[in-house]
């Protein structure tokens, strides 16, 4: 049940915090003091969605923090499994709206994401409004309130995961297909492509080692003339360098003795002696390596040729770049050859998992038909409890030829508030204080039927008054042995009936309207209801009808 509820900045609510009661609770005050407020402040703790427009100050941030207590009603597992701590006296769920327009939600302290903490809000409060009403006529509503009586909610559940697998799956199939046929088309060029990249056997690193190679042989008789010239200077001619070089070492020797300087570049000539020996040996050496051979020349250029046409059909700048296309031609090639495989277990998977939606299909859609005979049963008694005795309620439910996210079944309320009348949809036939009456019949036996911590009534009573009033408030009076029930009301009759009573006021300070709540006294709870019995006058009649109403 729902323990406490702190409001900040929200609204007209600049800070509130109430200490609710068990059983049954009432929340009166005049229209537009802030009752709904309320109920929209705690659905945002139960994942609804909000912007700024909701703050009482754009500067602040809006802060709504509700404690529960959920012990004995079997959430361990599902916060288990959600990786949430799991606290049954104190269970905390809050929301943050930011002045930016950004949200925070928390459980238990947890950051969380909108989703979690609607589904954790699904199963701790029901809020019934005036939008609920409307929502009755609609066909997956109607549904919903028949799997939530037949206690199919798990089944259907894991229905609509599976269906929603299995588009999922078909959406792959013909994605696949697509695919596949796209490369078949394209499977004999793309085997050209490869084959030929194949063929070339390229081996990194080649193109940069074949150019420089091919640069030698182009001008390797050009080489071998400037060796030759440069050995023919160094020791080939008749006054070549080697020779005049000894004769200024042999000159120099002679007078080393007699000057120390002298001896300091004899050395150094000697050295460049040594050197130039060793250069001219080595340029031999590289003149013999060097051949003029046009051949190999014509063979070097043809495979340059080869990797030079290659890149710019590929539009690439090297040999390396080459392989990379040749590996992706050759997954594509491989994913070709391997996607009628795929194809092939992706149909069978599908086919297997048709036959487990159509079993569990047939579990949910016998289990809908089952409980409809109860289900009209005892709508029709509460009917007749809330004064309409000639109402007649029944479910017409129908199986569907192709299978949608809700199984197999097609659900139409039918229903007659008046004698001579045949049952029709409601949206045709019924009127809102019937439809509020209607509403309530179900929420009452649902609620009863499969237990939450606390259900809210916002105006339940729209369309009612008098004595259907006071059988309204004895149901929902009644709905609260077994649970929390709070409701917004206007009508006396109803308000009488709760152990516990908020009245909503506005105030006015400093120019500035703030919506506020307070917890009324058994004394002030008369004079409340007085004043909902005859306006602004107090009559001792209106005085003495209260008091009736509270003890009754």
């Amino acid at each position: 049940m729902l323990l406490k509820l702190f409001i900040e900045n929200y609204a007209l609510i600049q800070k509130l915090e109430i200490d609710w009661s068990d059983g049954f609770t009432v929340i009166t005050g005049e229209t537009g003091a802030g009752k709904s407020i309320l109920v929209g402040a705690l659905s945002l703790i139960l994942g609804q969605r909000a912007d700024t427009t909701v703050l009482f100050s754009k500067e602040m941030k809006c802060i709504v923090e509700g404690t529960f207590n959920i012990s004995g009603y079997g959430l361990e597992s599902y916060f288990l499994e959600q990786e949430l701590d799991y606290e049954e006296a104190a269970l905390i769920l809050r929301r943050e709206i930011l002045p930016s327009g950004k949200s925070r939600a928390f459980i238990n302290d947890t950051p969380v994401n909108l989703n979690q903490l609607k589904e954790v809000g699904d199963r701790l409060v029901n809020i019934h409004s005036q939008h609920s009403i409307t929502t009755l006529s609609q066909a997956n509503f109607q549904l919903e309130i028949l799997d939530d009586y037949a206690s199919v909610q798990s089944e259907t559940r894991a229905f609509r995961k599976q269906f929603n697998a299995q588009k999922k799956r078909e959406e792959d199939l013909s994605r696949l297909n697509l695919q596949e046929k796209q490369l078949r088309g394209e499977s004999d060029y793309l085997h050209f492509l490869f084959d030929e990249l194949d063929n070339a056997f390229l081996v990194e690193g080649e193109q940069q080692d074949l150019e420089g190679k091919l640069a030698l042989l182009t001008h390797a008789e050009e080489i071998k003339n400037g060796i030759t010239h440069a050995t023919y200077l160094l020791e080939g001619s008749e006054e070549n360098l080697l020779k005049l070089h000894g004769e200024t070492l042999t000159a120099l020797k002679n007078i080393s003795r007699f000057y120390l300087e002298i001896s300091r570049i004899v050395d150094r000539l000697e050295t460049n002696l040594i050197d130039m020996k060793d250069i001219t040996t080595e340029l031999q050496h590289l003149e013999d390596s060097i051949q003029v051979d046009p051949q190999e020349s014509e063979r070097i250029s043809t495979r340059l040729d080869l990797i030079y046409r290659l890149q710019k059909k590929h539009l690439v700048g090297s040999v390396e770049e080459l392989i990379s296309v040749k590996n992706e031609l050759s997954g594509n090639l491989l994913e070709t050859e391997s996607l009628e495989e795929r194809i092939a277990l992706l149909r069978k998977e599908i086919e297997q998992e048709a036959v487990e939606l159509d079993k569990l299909a047939e579990i949910i859609s016998i289990a809908r038909q089952r409980s409809i005979p109860d289900f009209e049963k005892e709508i029709s008694g509460l009917l007749v409890e809330l004064g309409m005795p000639a109402a007649k309620f029944s479910i017409h439910c129908e199986r569907l030829k192709r299978m949608t996210i809700d199984g197999i079944d097609s659900v139409k309320f039918l229903f007659s508030a008046n004698q001579g009348v045949l049952p029709d949809e409601l949206s045709k036939i019924a009127s809102g204080g019937e439809l509020s009456r209607l509403m309530l019949s179900i929420k009452s036996m649902i609620n009863r039927k499969n237990l939450l911590p606390t259900v809210i009534f916002d105006e339940i009573d729209s369309g009612v008054s008098g004595e259907i009033a006071g059988k309204v408030g004895t149901i929902l009076k009644r709905m609260a042995d077994n649970m929390q029930v709070i409701v917004i009301t206007h009508l006396p009759q109803i308000a009488g009936k709760g152990s516990a009573h908020y009245w909503a006021y506005k105030e006015e300070i400093n120019g500035i309207t703030r919506s506020k709540f307070r917890k009324l006294s058994d004394t002030e709870r008369v004079e409340e209801i007085a004043k909902m019995l005859s306006s602004e006058r107090f009559s001792e009649a209106a005085y003495q009808t209260a008091r009736e109403l509270l003890i009754n």
